[in-house]
């Protein structure tokens, strides 16, 4: 059997595991709020209306960030809540949060009315837009940072890899002109071949030229012969 002291530790043990764990904070402390409630509770001097608007609008974009942080995640940690791979205590912190981000809007446009009626509903646009003239402007003044970063990693490896010199083009060579050539009665000097023509005039002895590969016909006696043999 356990002693006294001993049943009491188990007994409070035993509690212990029965009450709810403390949800732990899904965002850090907003420290924006803090200061504009600290601004506007100062009384000795009171806090100028310009300085408080500044702390409001602060406070705003801190706001904002935390609503885009919200839309980005709880998709997210829903998806890995429905496999198993996150427990409950992750997925309620994340409600919690948001729930707290609803009152927290509403107190900020409330607030934001008290100094310019209807600036309630214009006041997280305001602080949309210097969210992002912040962003370009950081960026702008990292430029010649990430530049000299940028030449001290990657020159030294453009100058020992140097491009190889250009070889010159070789120049066009001009294509020769072809000049007509003039028709010409005389081939070398000489008179052109007779025509085929000329073949077909009668002999001297009144006997067309036979053919070419034909046989020549037998020449046929003269009427003059026959005088002659009459003669004698």
């Amino acid at each position: 059997m356990l002693s006294a002291p001993a049943q009491r530790s188990v007994q409070h043990e035993d509690e212990n595991a029965l009450q709810p764990k403390a949800i732990e904070p899904y965002f850090a402390r907003h420290l924006e709020r803090d200061v504009y409630v600290t601004l506007l509770q100062k009384q000795d001097p009171p806090t100028p209306d310009p300085l408080l608007k500044a702390a409001l609008v602060r406070r705003a974009m801190t706001d904002v960030t935390r609503i885009m942080r919200i839309r980005e995640d709880k998709p997210a940690l829903q998806n890995l809540l429905q496999k198993g791979s996150i427990g409950d205590e992750l997925w309620n912190s994340l409600l919690a949060a948001e729930k707290e981000l609803e009152a927290e809007i509403m107190e900020v446009a409330a607030e934001a009315n008290t100094f310019v009626d209807g600036w309630g509903q214009v006041i997280f646009a305001t602080a949309s837009e210097v969210l992002a003239n912040e962003k370009a402007r950081g960026v702008f003044e990292h430029l010649p940072l990430a530049r000299q970063k940028f030449e001290d990693t990657y020159a030294p490896k453009r100058r020992k890899i140097a491009a190889p010199p250009a070889t010159p083009a070789a120049p066009a060579t001009p294509a020769p002109v072809k000049t007509p050539l003039t028709p010409s009665t005389t081939t070398n000097g000489l008179a052109p071949p007779p025509s085929a023509g000329a073949e077909s005039v009668v002999s001297s002895d009144g006997e067309a030229p036979s053919p070419k590969g034909s046989p020549a016909s037998p020449r046929t006696p003269s009427k003059s012969g026959k005088k002659h043999k009459k003669r004698k």
